[in-house]
């Protein structure tokens, strides 16, 4: 199936009961963002799912910022969501796919393949006229039964291996001035981890916030042949638009969900900058 759907797509199916509808918007710098714009308005029957309290668990030393959380309280939260192996679910946002992204991998992560996410902003919808609501949904609830594919992930120790390994290639998924070391915001360093290529996530969106066709996203990565990819951004969030991406055109990654944050909390991994 494929891993983006139109706006028209969606609107046909939106009264079938095998259909979840989730909103995901979330705004890094305010976190209760995401929960008060849902209570203003959002598709009919869309549960919200909070990026930074059930996509993600508490910050730690090591781990990055946005470490998987407990999952058996986000499995849970999935059932009571009515989400099952019968349900097609469809994620949405309004930050140019990367939360909705996020939930994506995580439905992925734990075996469940039917899910989709909107090539359009929640603005772009809401702008063009289709269905919103302010009413809560009320779901039936049901058993989410995971089946939970380890490959996915990868953690610091397999990245160190993947940096000594030529068949492994590294993508790092920040922004051109992050990844060479000129800037960082966030993060106790600057740079990127060795030998690691910069595909900006955004790259994958067109200027008005919508997804790029499939052609355009095989045209993107049509240099990338079969090598093993690990992908990783600052902290397990934005790689994901890539992962999703080459998904789209039937090629698979592994995530660092660490990501840099967490590459950068340990003294001794080496870094890498490229300042002008």
């Amino acid at each position: 199936m494929n891993e983006l759907i139109t706006m028209d797509q969606l609107a046909k199916k939106m009264e079938n009961e095998d259909l979840i509808i989730v909103d995901c918007r979330y705004e890094l710098n305010n976190s209760e963002a995401g929960s008060e714009m849902y209570q203003v308005d959002h598709i009919p029957n869309a549960m919200f799912f909070d990026s930074g309290k059930d996509l993600s668990g508490p910050k730690l030393e090591h781990g990055g910022r946005h470490p998987l959380p407990d999952m058996n309280i986000f499995i849970n939260k999935l059932g009571e969501a009515g989400i099952d192996k019968t349900k097609h679910v469809v994620a949405y946002d309004d930050q140019k796919g990367a939360f909705a992204a996020r939930f994506w991998w995580m439905l992925k992560y734990l075996g469940h393949d039917n899910v989709s996410v909107l090539n359009v902003n929640y603005s772009t919808w809401k702008k063009q006229g289709y269905p919103i609501t302010k009413e809560t949904s009320v779901v039936k609830q049901t058993r989410f039964i995971p089946e939970i594919r380890s490959h996915m992930v990868v953690d610091v120790n397999q990245v160190k291996q993947a940096v000594e390994d030529d068949k492994i290639k590294i993508i790092d998924s920040r922004a051109p001035e992050r990844y060479r070391g000129e800037i960082e915001p966030l993060d106790k360093k600057a740079g990127h981890i060795p030998t690691a290529e910069n595909w900006f996530w955004e790259d994958n969106i067109e200027s008005n916030g919508n997804w790029k066709s499939k052609q355009k996203l095989k045209e993107r990565f049509s240099s990338l042949e079969n090598e093993d990819l690990i992908i990783y951004c600052g902290s397990g969030v934005t790689a994901n638009v890539n992962i999703l991406a080459l998904a789209n055109i039937g090629k698979e990654a592994s995530l660092y969900i660490g990501g840099w944050s967490d590459w950068s909390s340990y003294e001794d991994n080496r870094v890498v900058t490229e300042k002008n």
